[in-house]
């Protein structure tokens, strides 16, 4: 049976890797770091959040732009079937109260381990250290702790990682080995953003601000955000980055349970010899670092604050480095691929991953399509193996 090789070692290369070693075929995955799967054992730290549990076009729909493309990998592997294969490995499962699953164990430790002893029985090489530098003809470069070495694969698939975590692998120098016109630029995608906070903010830095309601254009999250000392971050945000990185303002929604002629009724009340911070509190229930989120952006207050309380302008000065972003947009142009995700101008190269032009939130939607990617690439790539004969 012929060699595939499979470049990058991140869960879209060693799900590649086993499609291939179980269809059949040698297989090698070449990994730039010392170890595999960093970006995943990293955010696994936090718990790993493998898929969501919700309806199909739902979930869909948190791939934007990119959903017609990743439509019939993910109906062939999306959430249901990502929960089965963890379970497969012997991990029980949970849902939380937003849909998230997880494994009961939350690291992402447990689950790598038996997934790589799990390769390593059925025949598949791990080689660290191992980057690659491009093509030489037919042949594939790889630096190498020895040297260059050229190999001739009959299939190979690339995996290799976004342009964020570069220190986890994912840094994104694979695209000087591809041409220009195949690639998207690559842009932060669930990121933090850059604020300028005024000295009385200071005390609330690491703060999380919980139950409210954030609205860039025609996006709306209801997640959390956290208060840094170099802006805002958290699910909350990132939900609604990829409006925001594009220029739609943001808009903080402080009660969004309440409607706007509530918080006037409630604000209406006698306040008697309450400051008005006491007075939000009582009538708005505002914590405070609502109420310092308040008074950063709307002070000083106007006779009716309700159109602030509910729509309170939050001036973003642009996005984090994107070296800091949980994952990138951008990278190799699904135009540049056929439908088995082999790259048109060269056959027998296929493609996986965070390195397609594609973004989602977090939530598990960027785990999941990384698994399905990764195994639909390794199925073409071994189908064309095969009917290369």
């Amino acid at each position: 049976m012929s060699d595939a090789l499979v470049i990058g070692a991140g869960p879209a290369g060693l799900m590649a890797a086993g499609e291939l070693a179980r269809a059949g075929h040698t297989v090698t995955v070449a990994e730039a770091k010392p170890s595999p799967a960093r970006k995943l054992l990293m955010a696994g730290k936090s718990g790993l959040n493998l898929t969501k549990n919700t309806a199909f076009e739902t979930f869909m729909a948190a791939y934007g732009e990119a959903a017609p493309a990743l439509r019939p990998m993910l109906e062939a592997f999306g959430p249901e079937a990502v929960q089965d294969w963890a379970r497969g490995f012997g991990l029980p499962l949970f849902t939380g109260s937003t849909g998230r699953v997880f494994p009961k164990a939350m690291k992402a430790s447990p689950l790598l381990r038996a997934w790589l002893a799990e390769l390593d029985a059925i025949g598949v090489r791990l080689e660290t250290r191992w980057r690659w530098q491009g093509w030489q003809g037919d042949a594939v470069r790889i630096e190498t702790p020895d040297g260059i070495r050229s190999v001739t694969p009959d299939v190979t698939v690339l995996a290799c990682g976004g342009a964020s975590w570069a220190r986890l692998g994912s840094d994104g120098t694979w695209a000087a080995n591809l041409p220009a016109p195949a690639l998207a630029p690559f842009r932060p995608a669930n990121m933090g953003f850059v604020l300028s906070w005024s000295e009385h903010m200071r005390r609330h830095f690491g703060k999380p601000v919980k139950g409210v309601a954030l609205k860039a254009g025609a996006e709306v999250s209801r997640g959390e955000i956290v208060i840094s000392a170099q802006g805002i971050e958290g699910g909350g945000i990132y939900a609604i980055s990829a409006a925001l990185r594009e220029g739609a303002p943001l808009m903080l929604d402080l009660v969004p349970d309440l409607d706007i002629e509530a918080v006037r009724a409630r604000l209406a009340r006698p306040r008697g010899k309450a400051s008005m911070s006491n007075h939000l509190r009582k009538a708005l229930k505002l914590d405070p670092v609502k109420q310092a989120l308040l008074m950063e952006f709307a002070r000083p207050l106007p006779p009716d604050p309700a159109p602030l309380i509910k729509a309170l302008p939050v001036p973003l000065q642009g996005p984090r480095p994107m070296d800091e972003a949980i994952s990138t947009a951008g990278g190799l142009r699904f135009e540049a691929l056929d439908g088995g995700l082999m790259l048109r101008a060269r056959p027998g190269t296929f493609a996986a991953g965070e390195m397609l032009d594609w973004e989602a939130p977090t939530g598990g939607y960027l785990l999941t399509a990384c698994l399905a990617t990764g195994r639909w690439a390794g199925r073409a790539a071994a189908e064309y193996a095969a009917q290369r004969g």
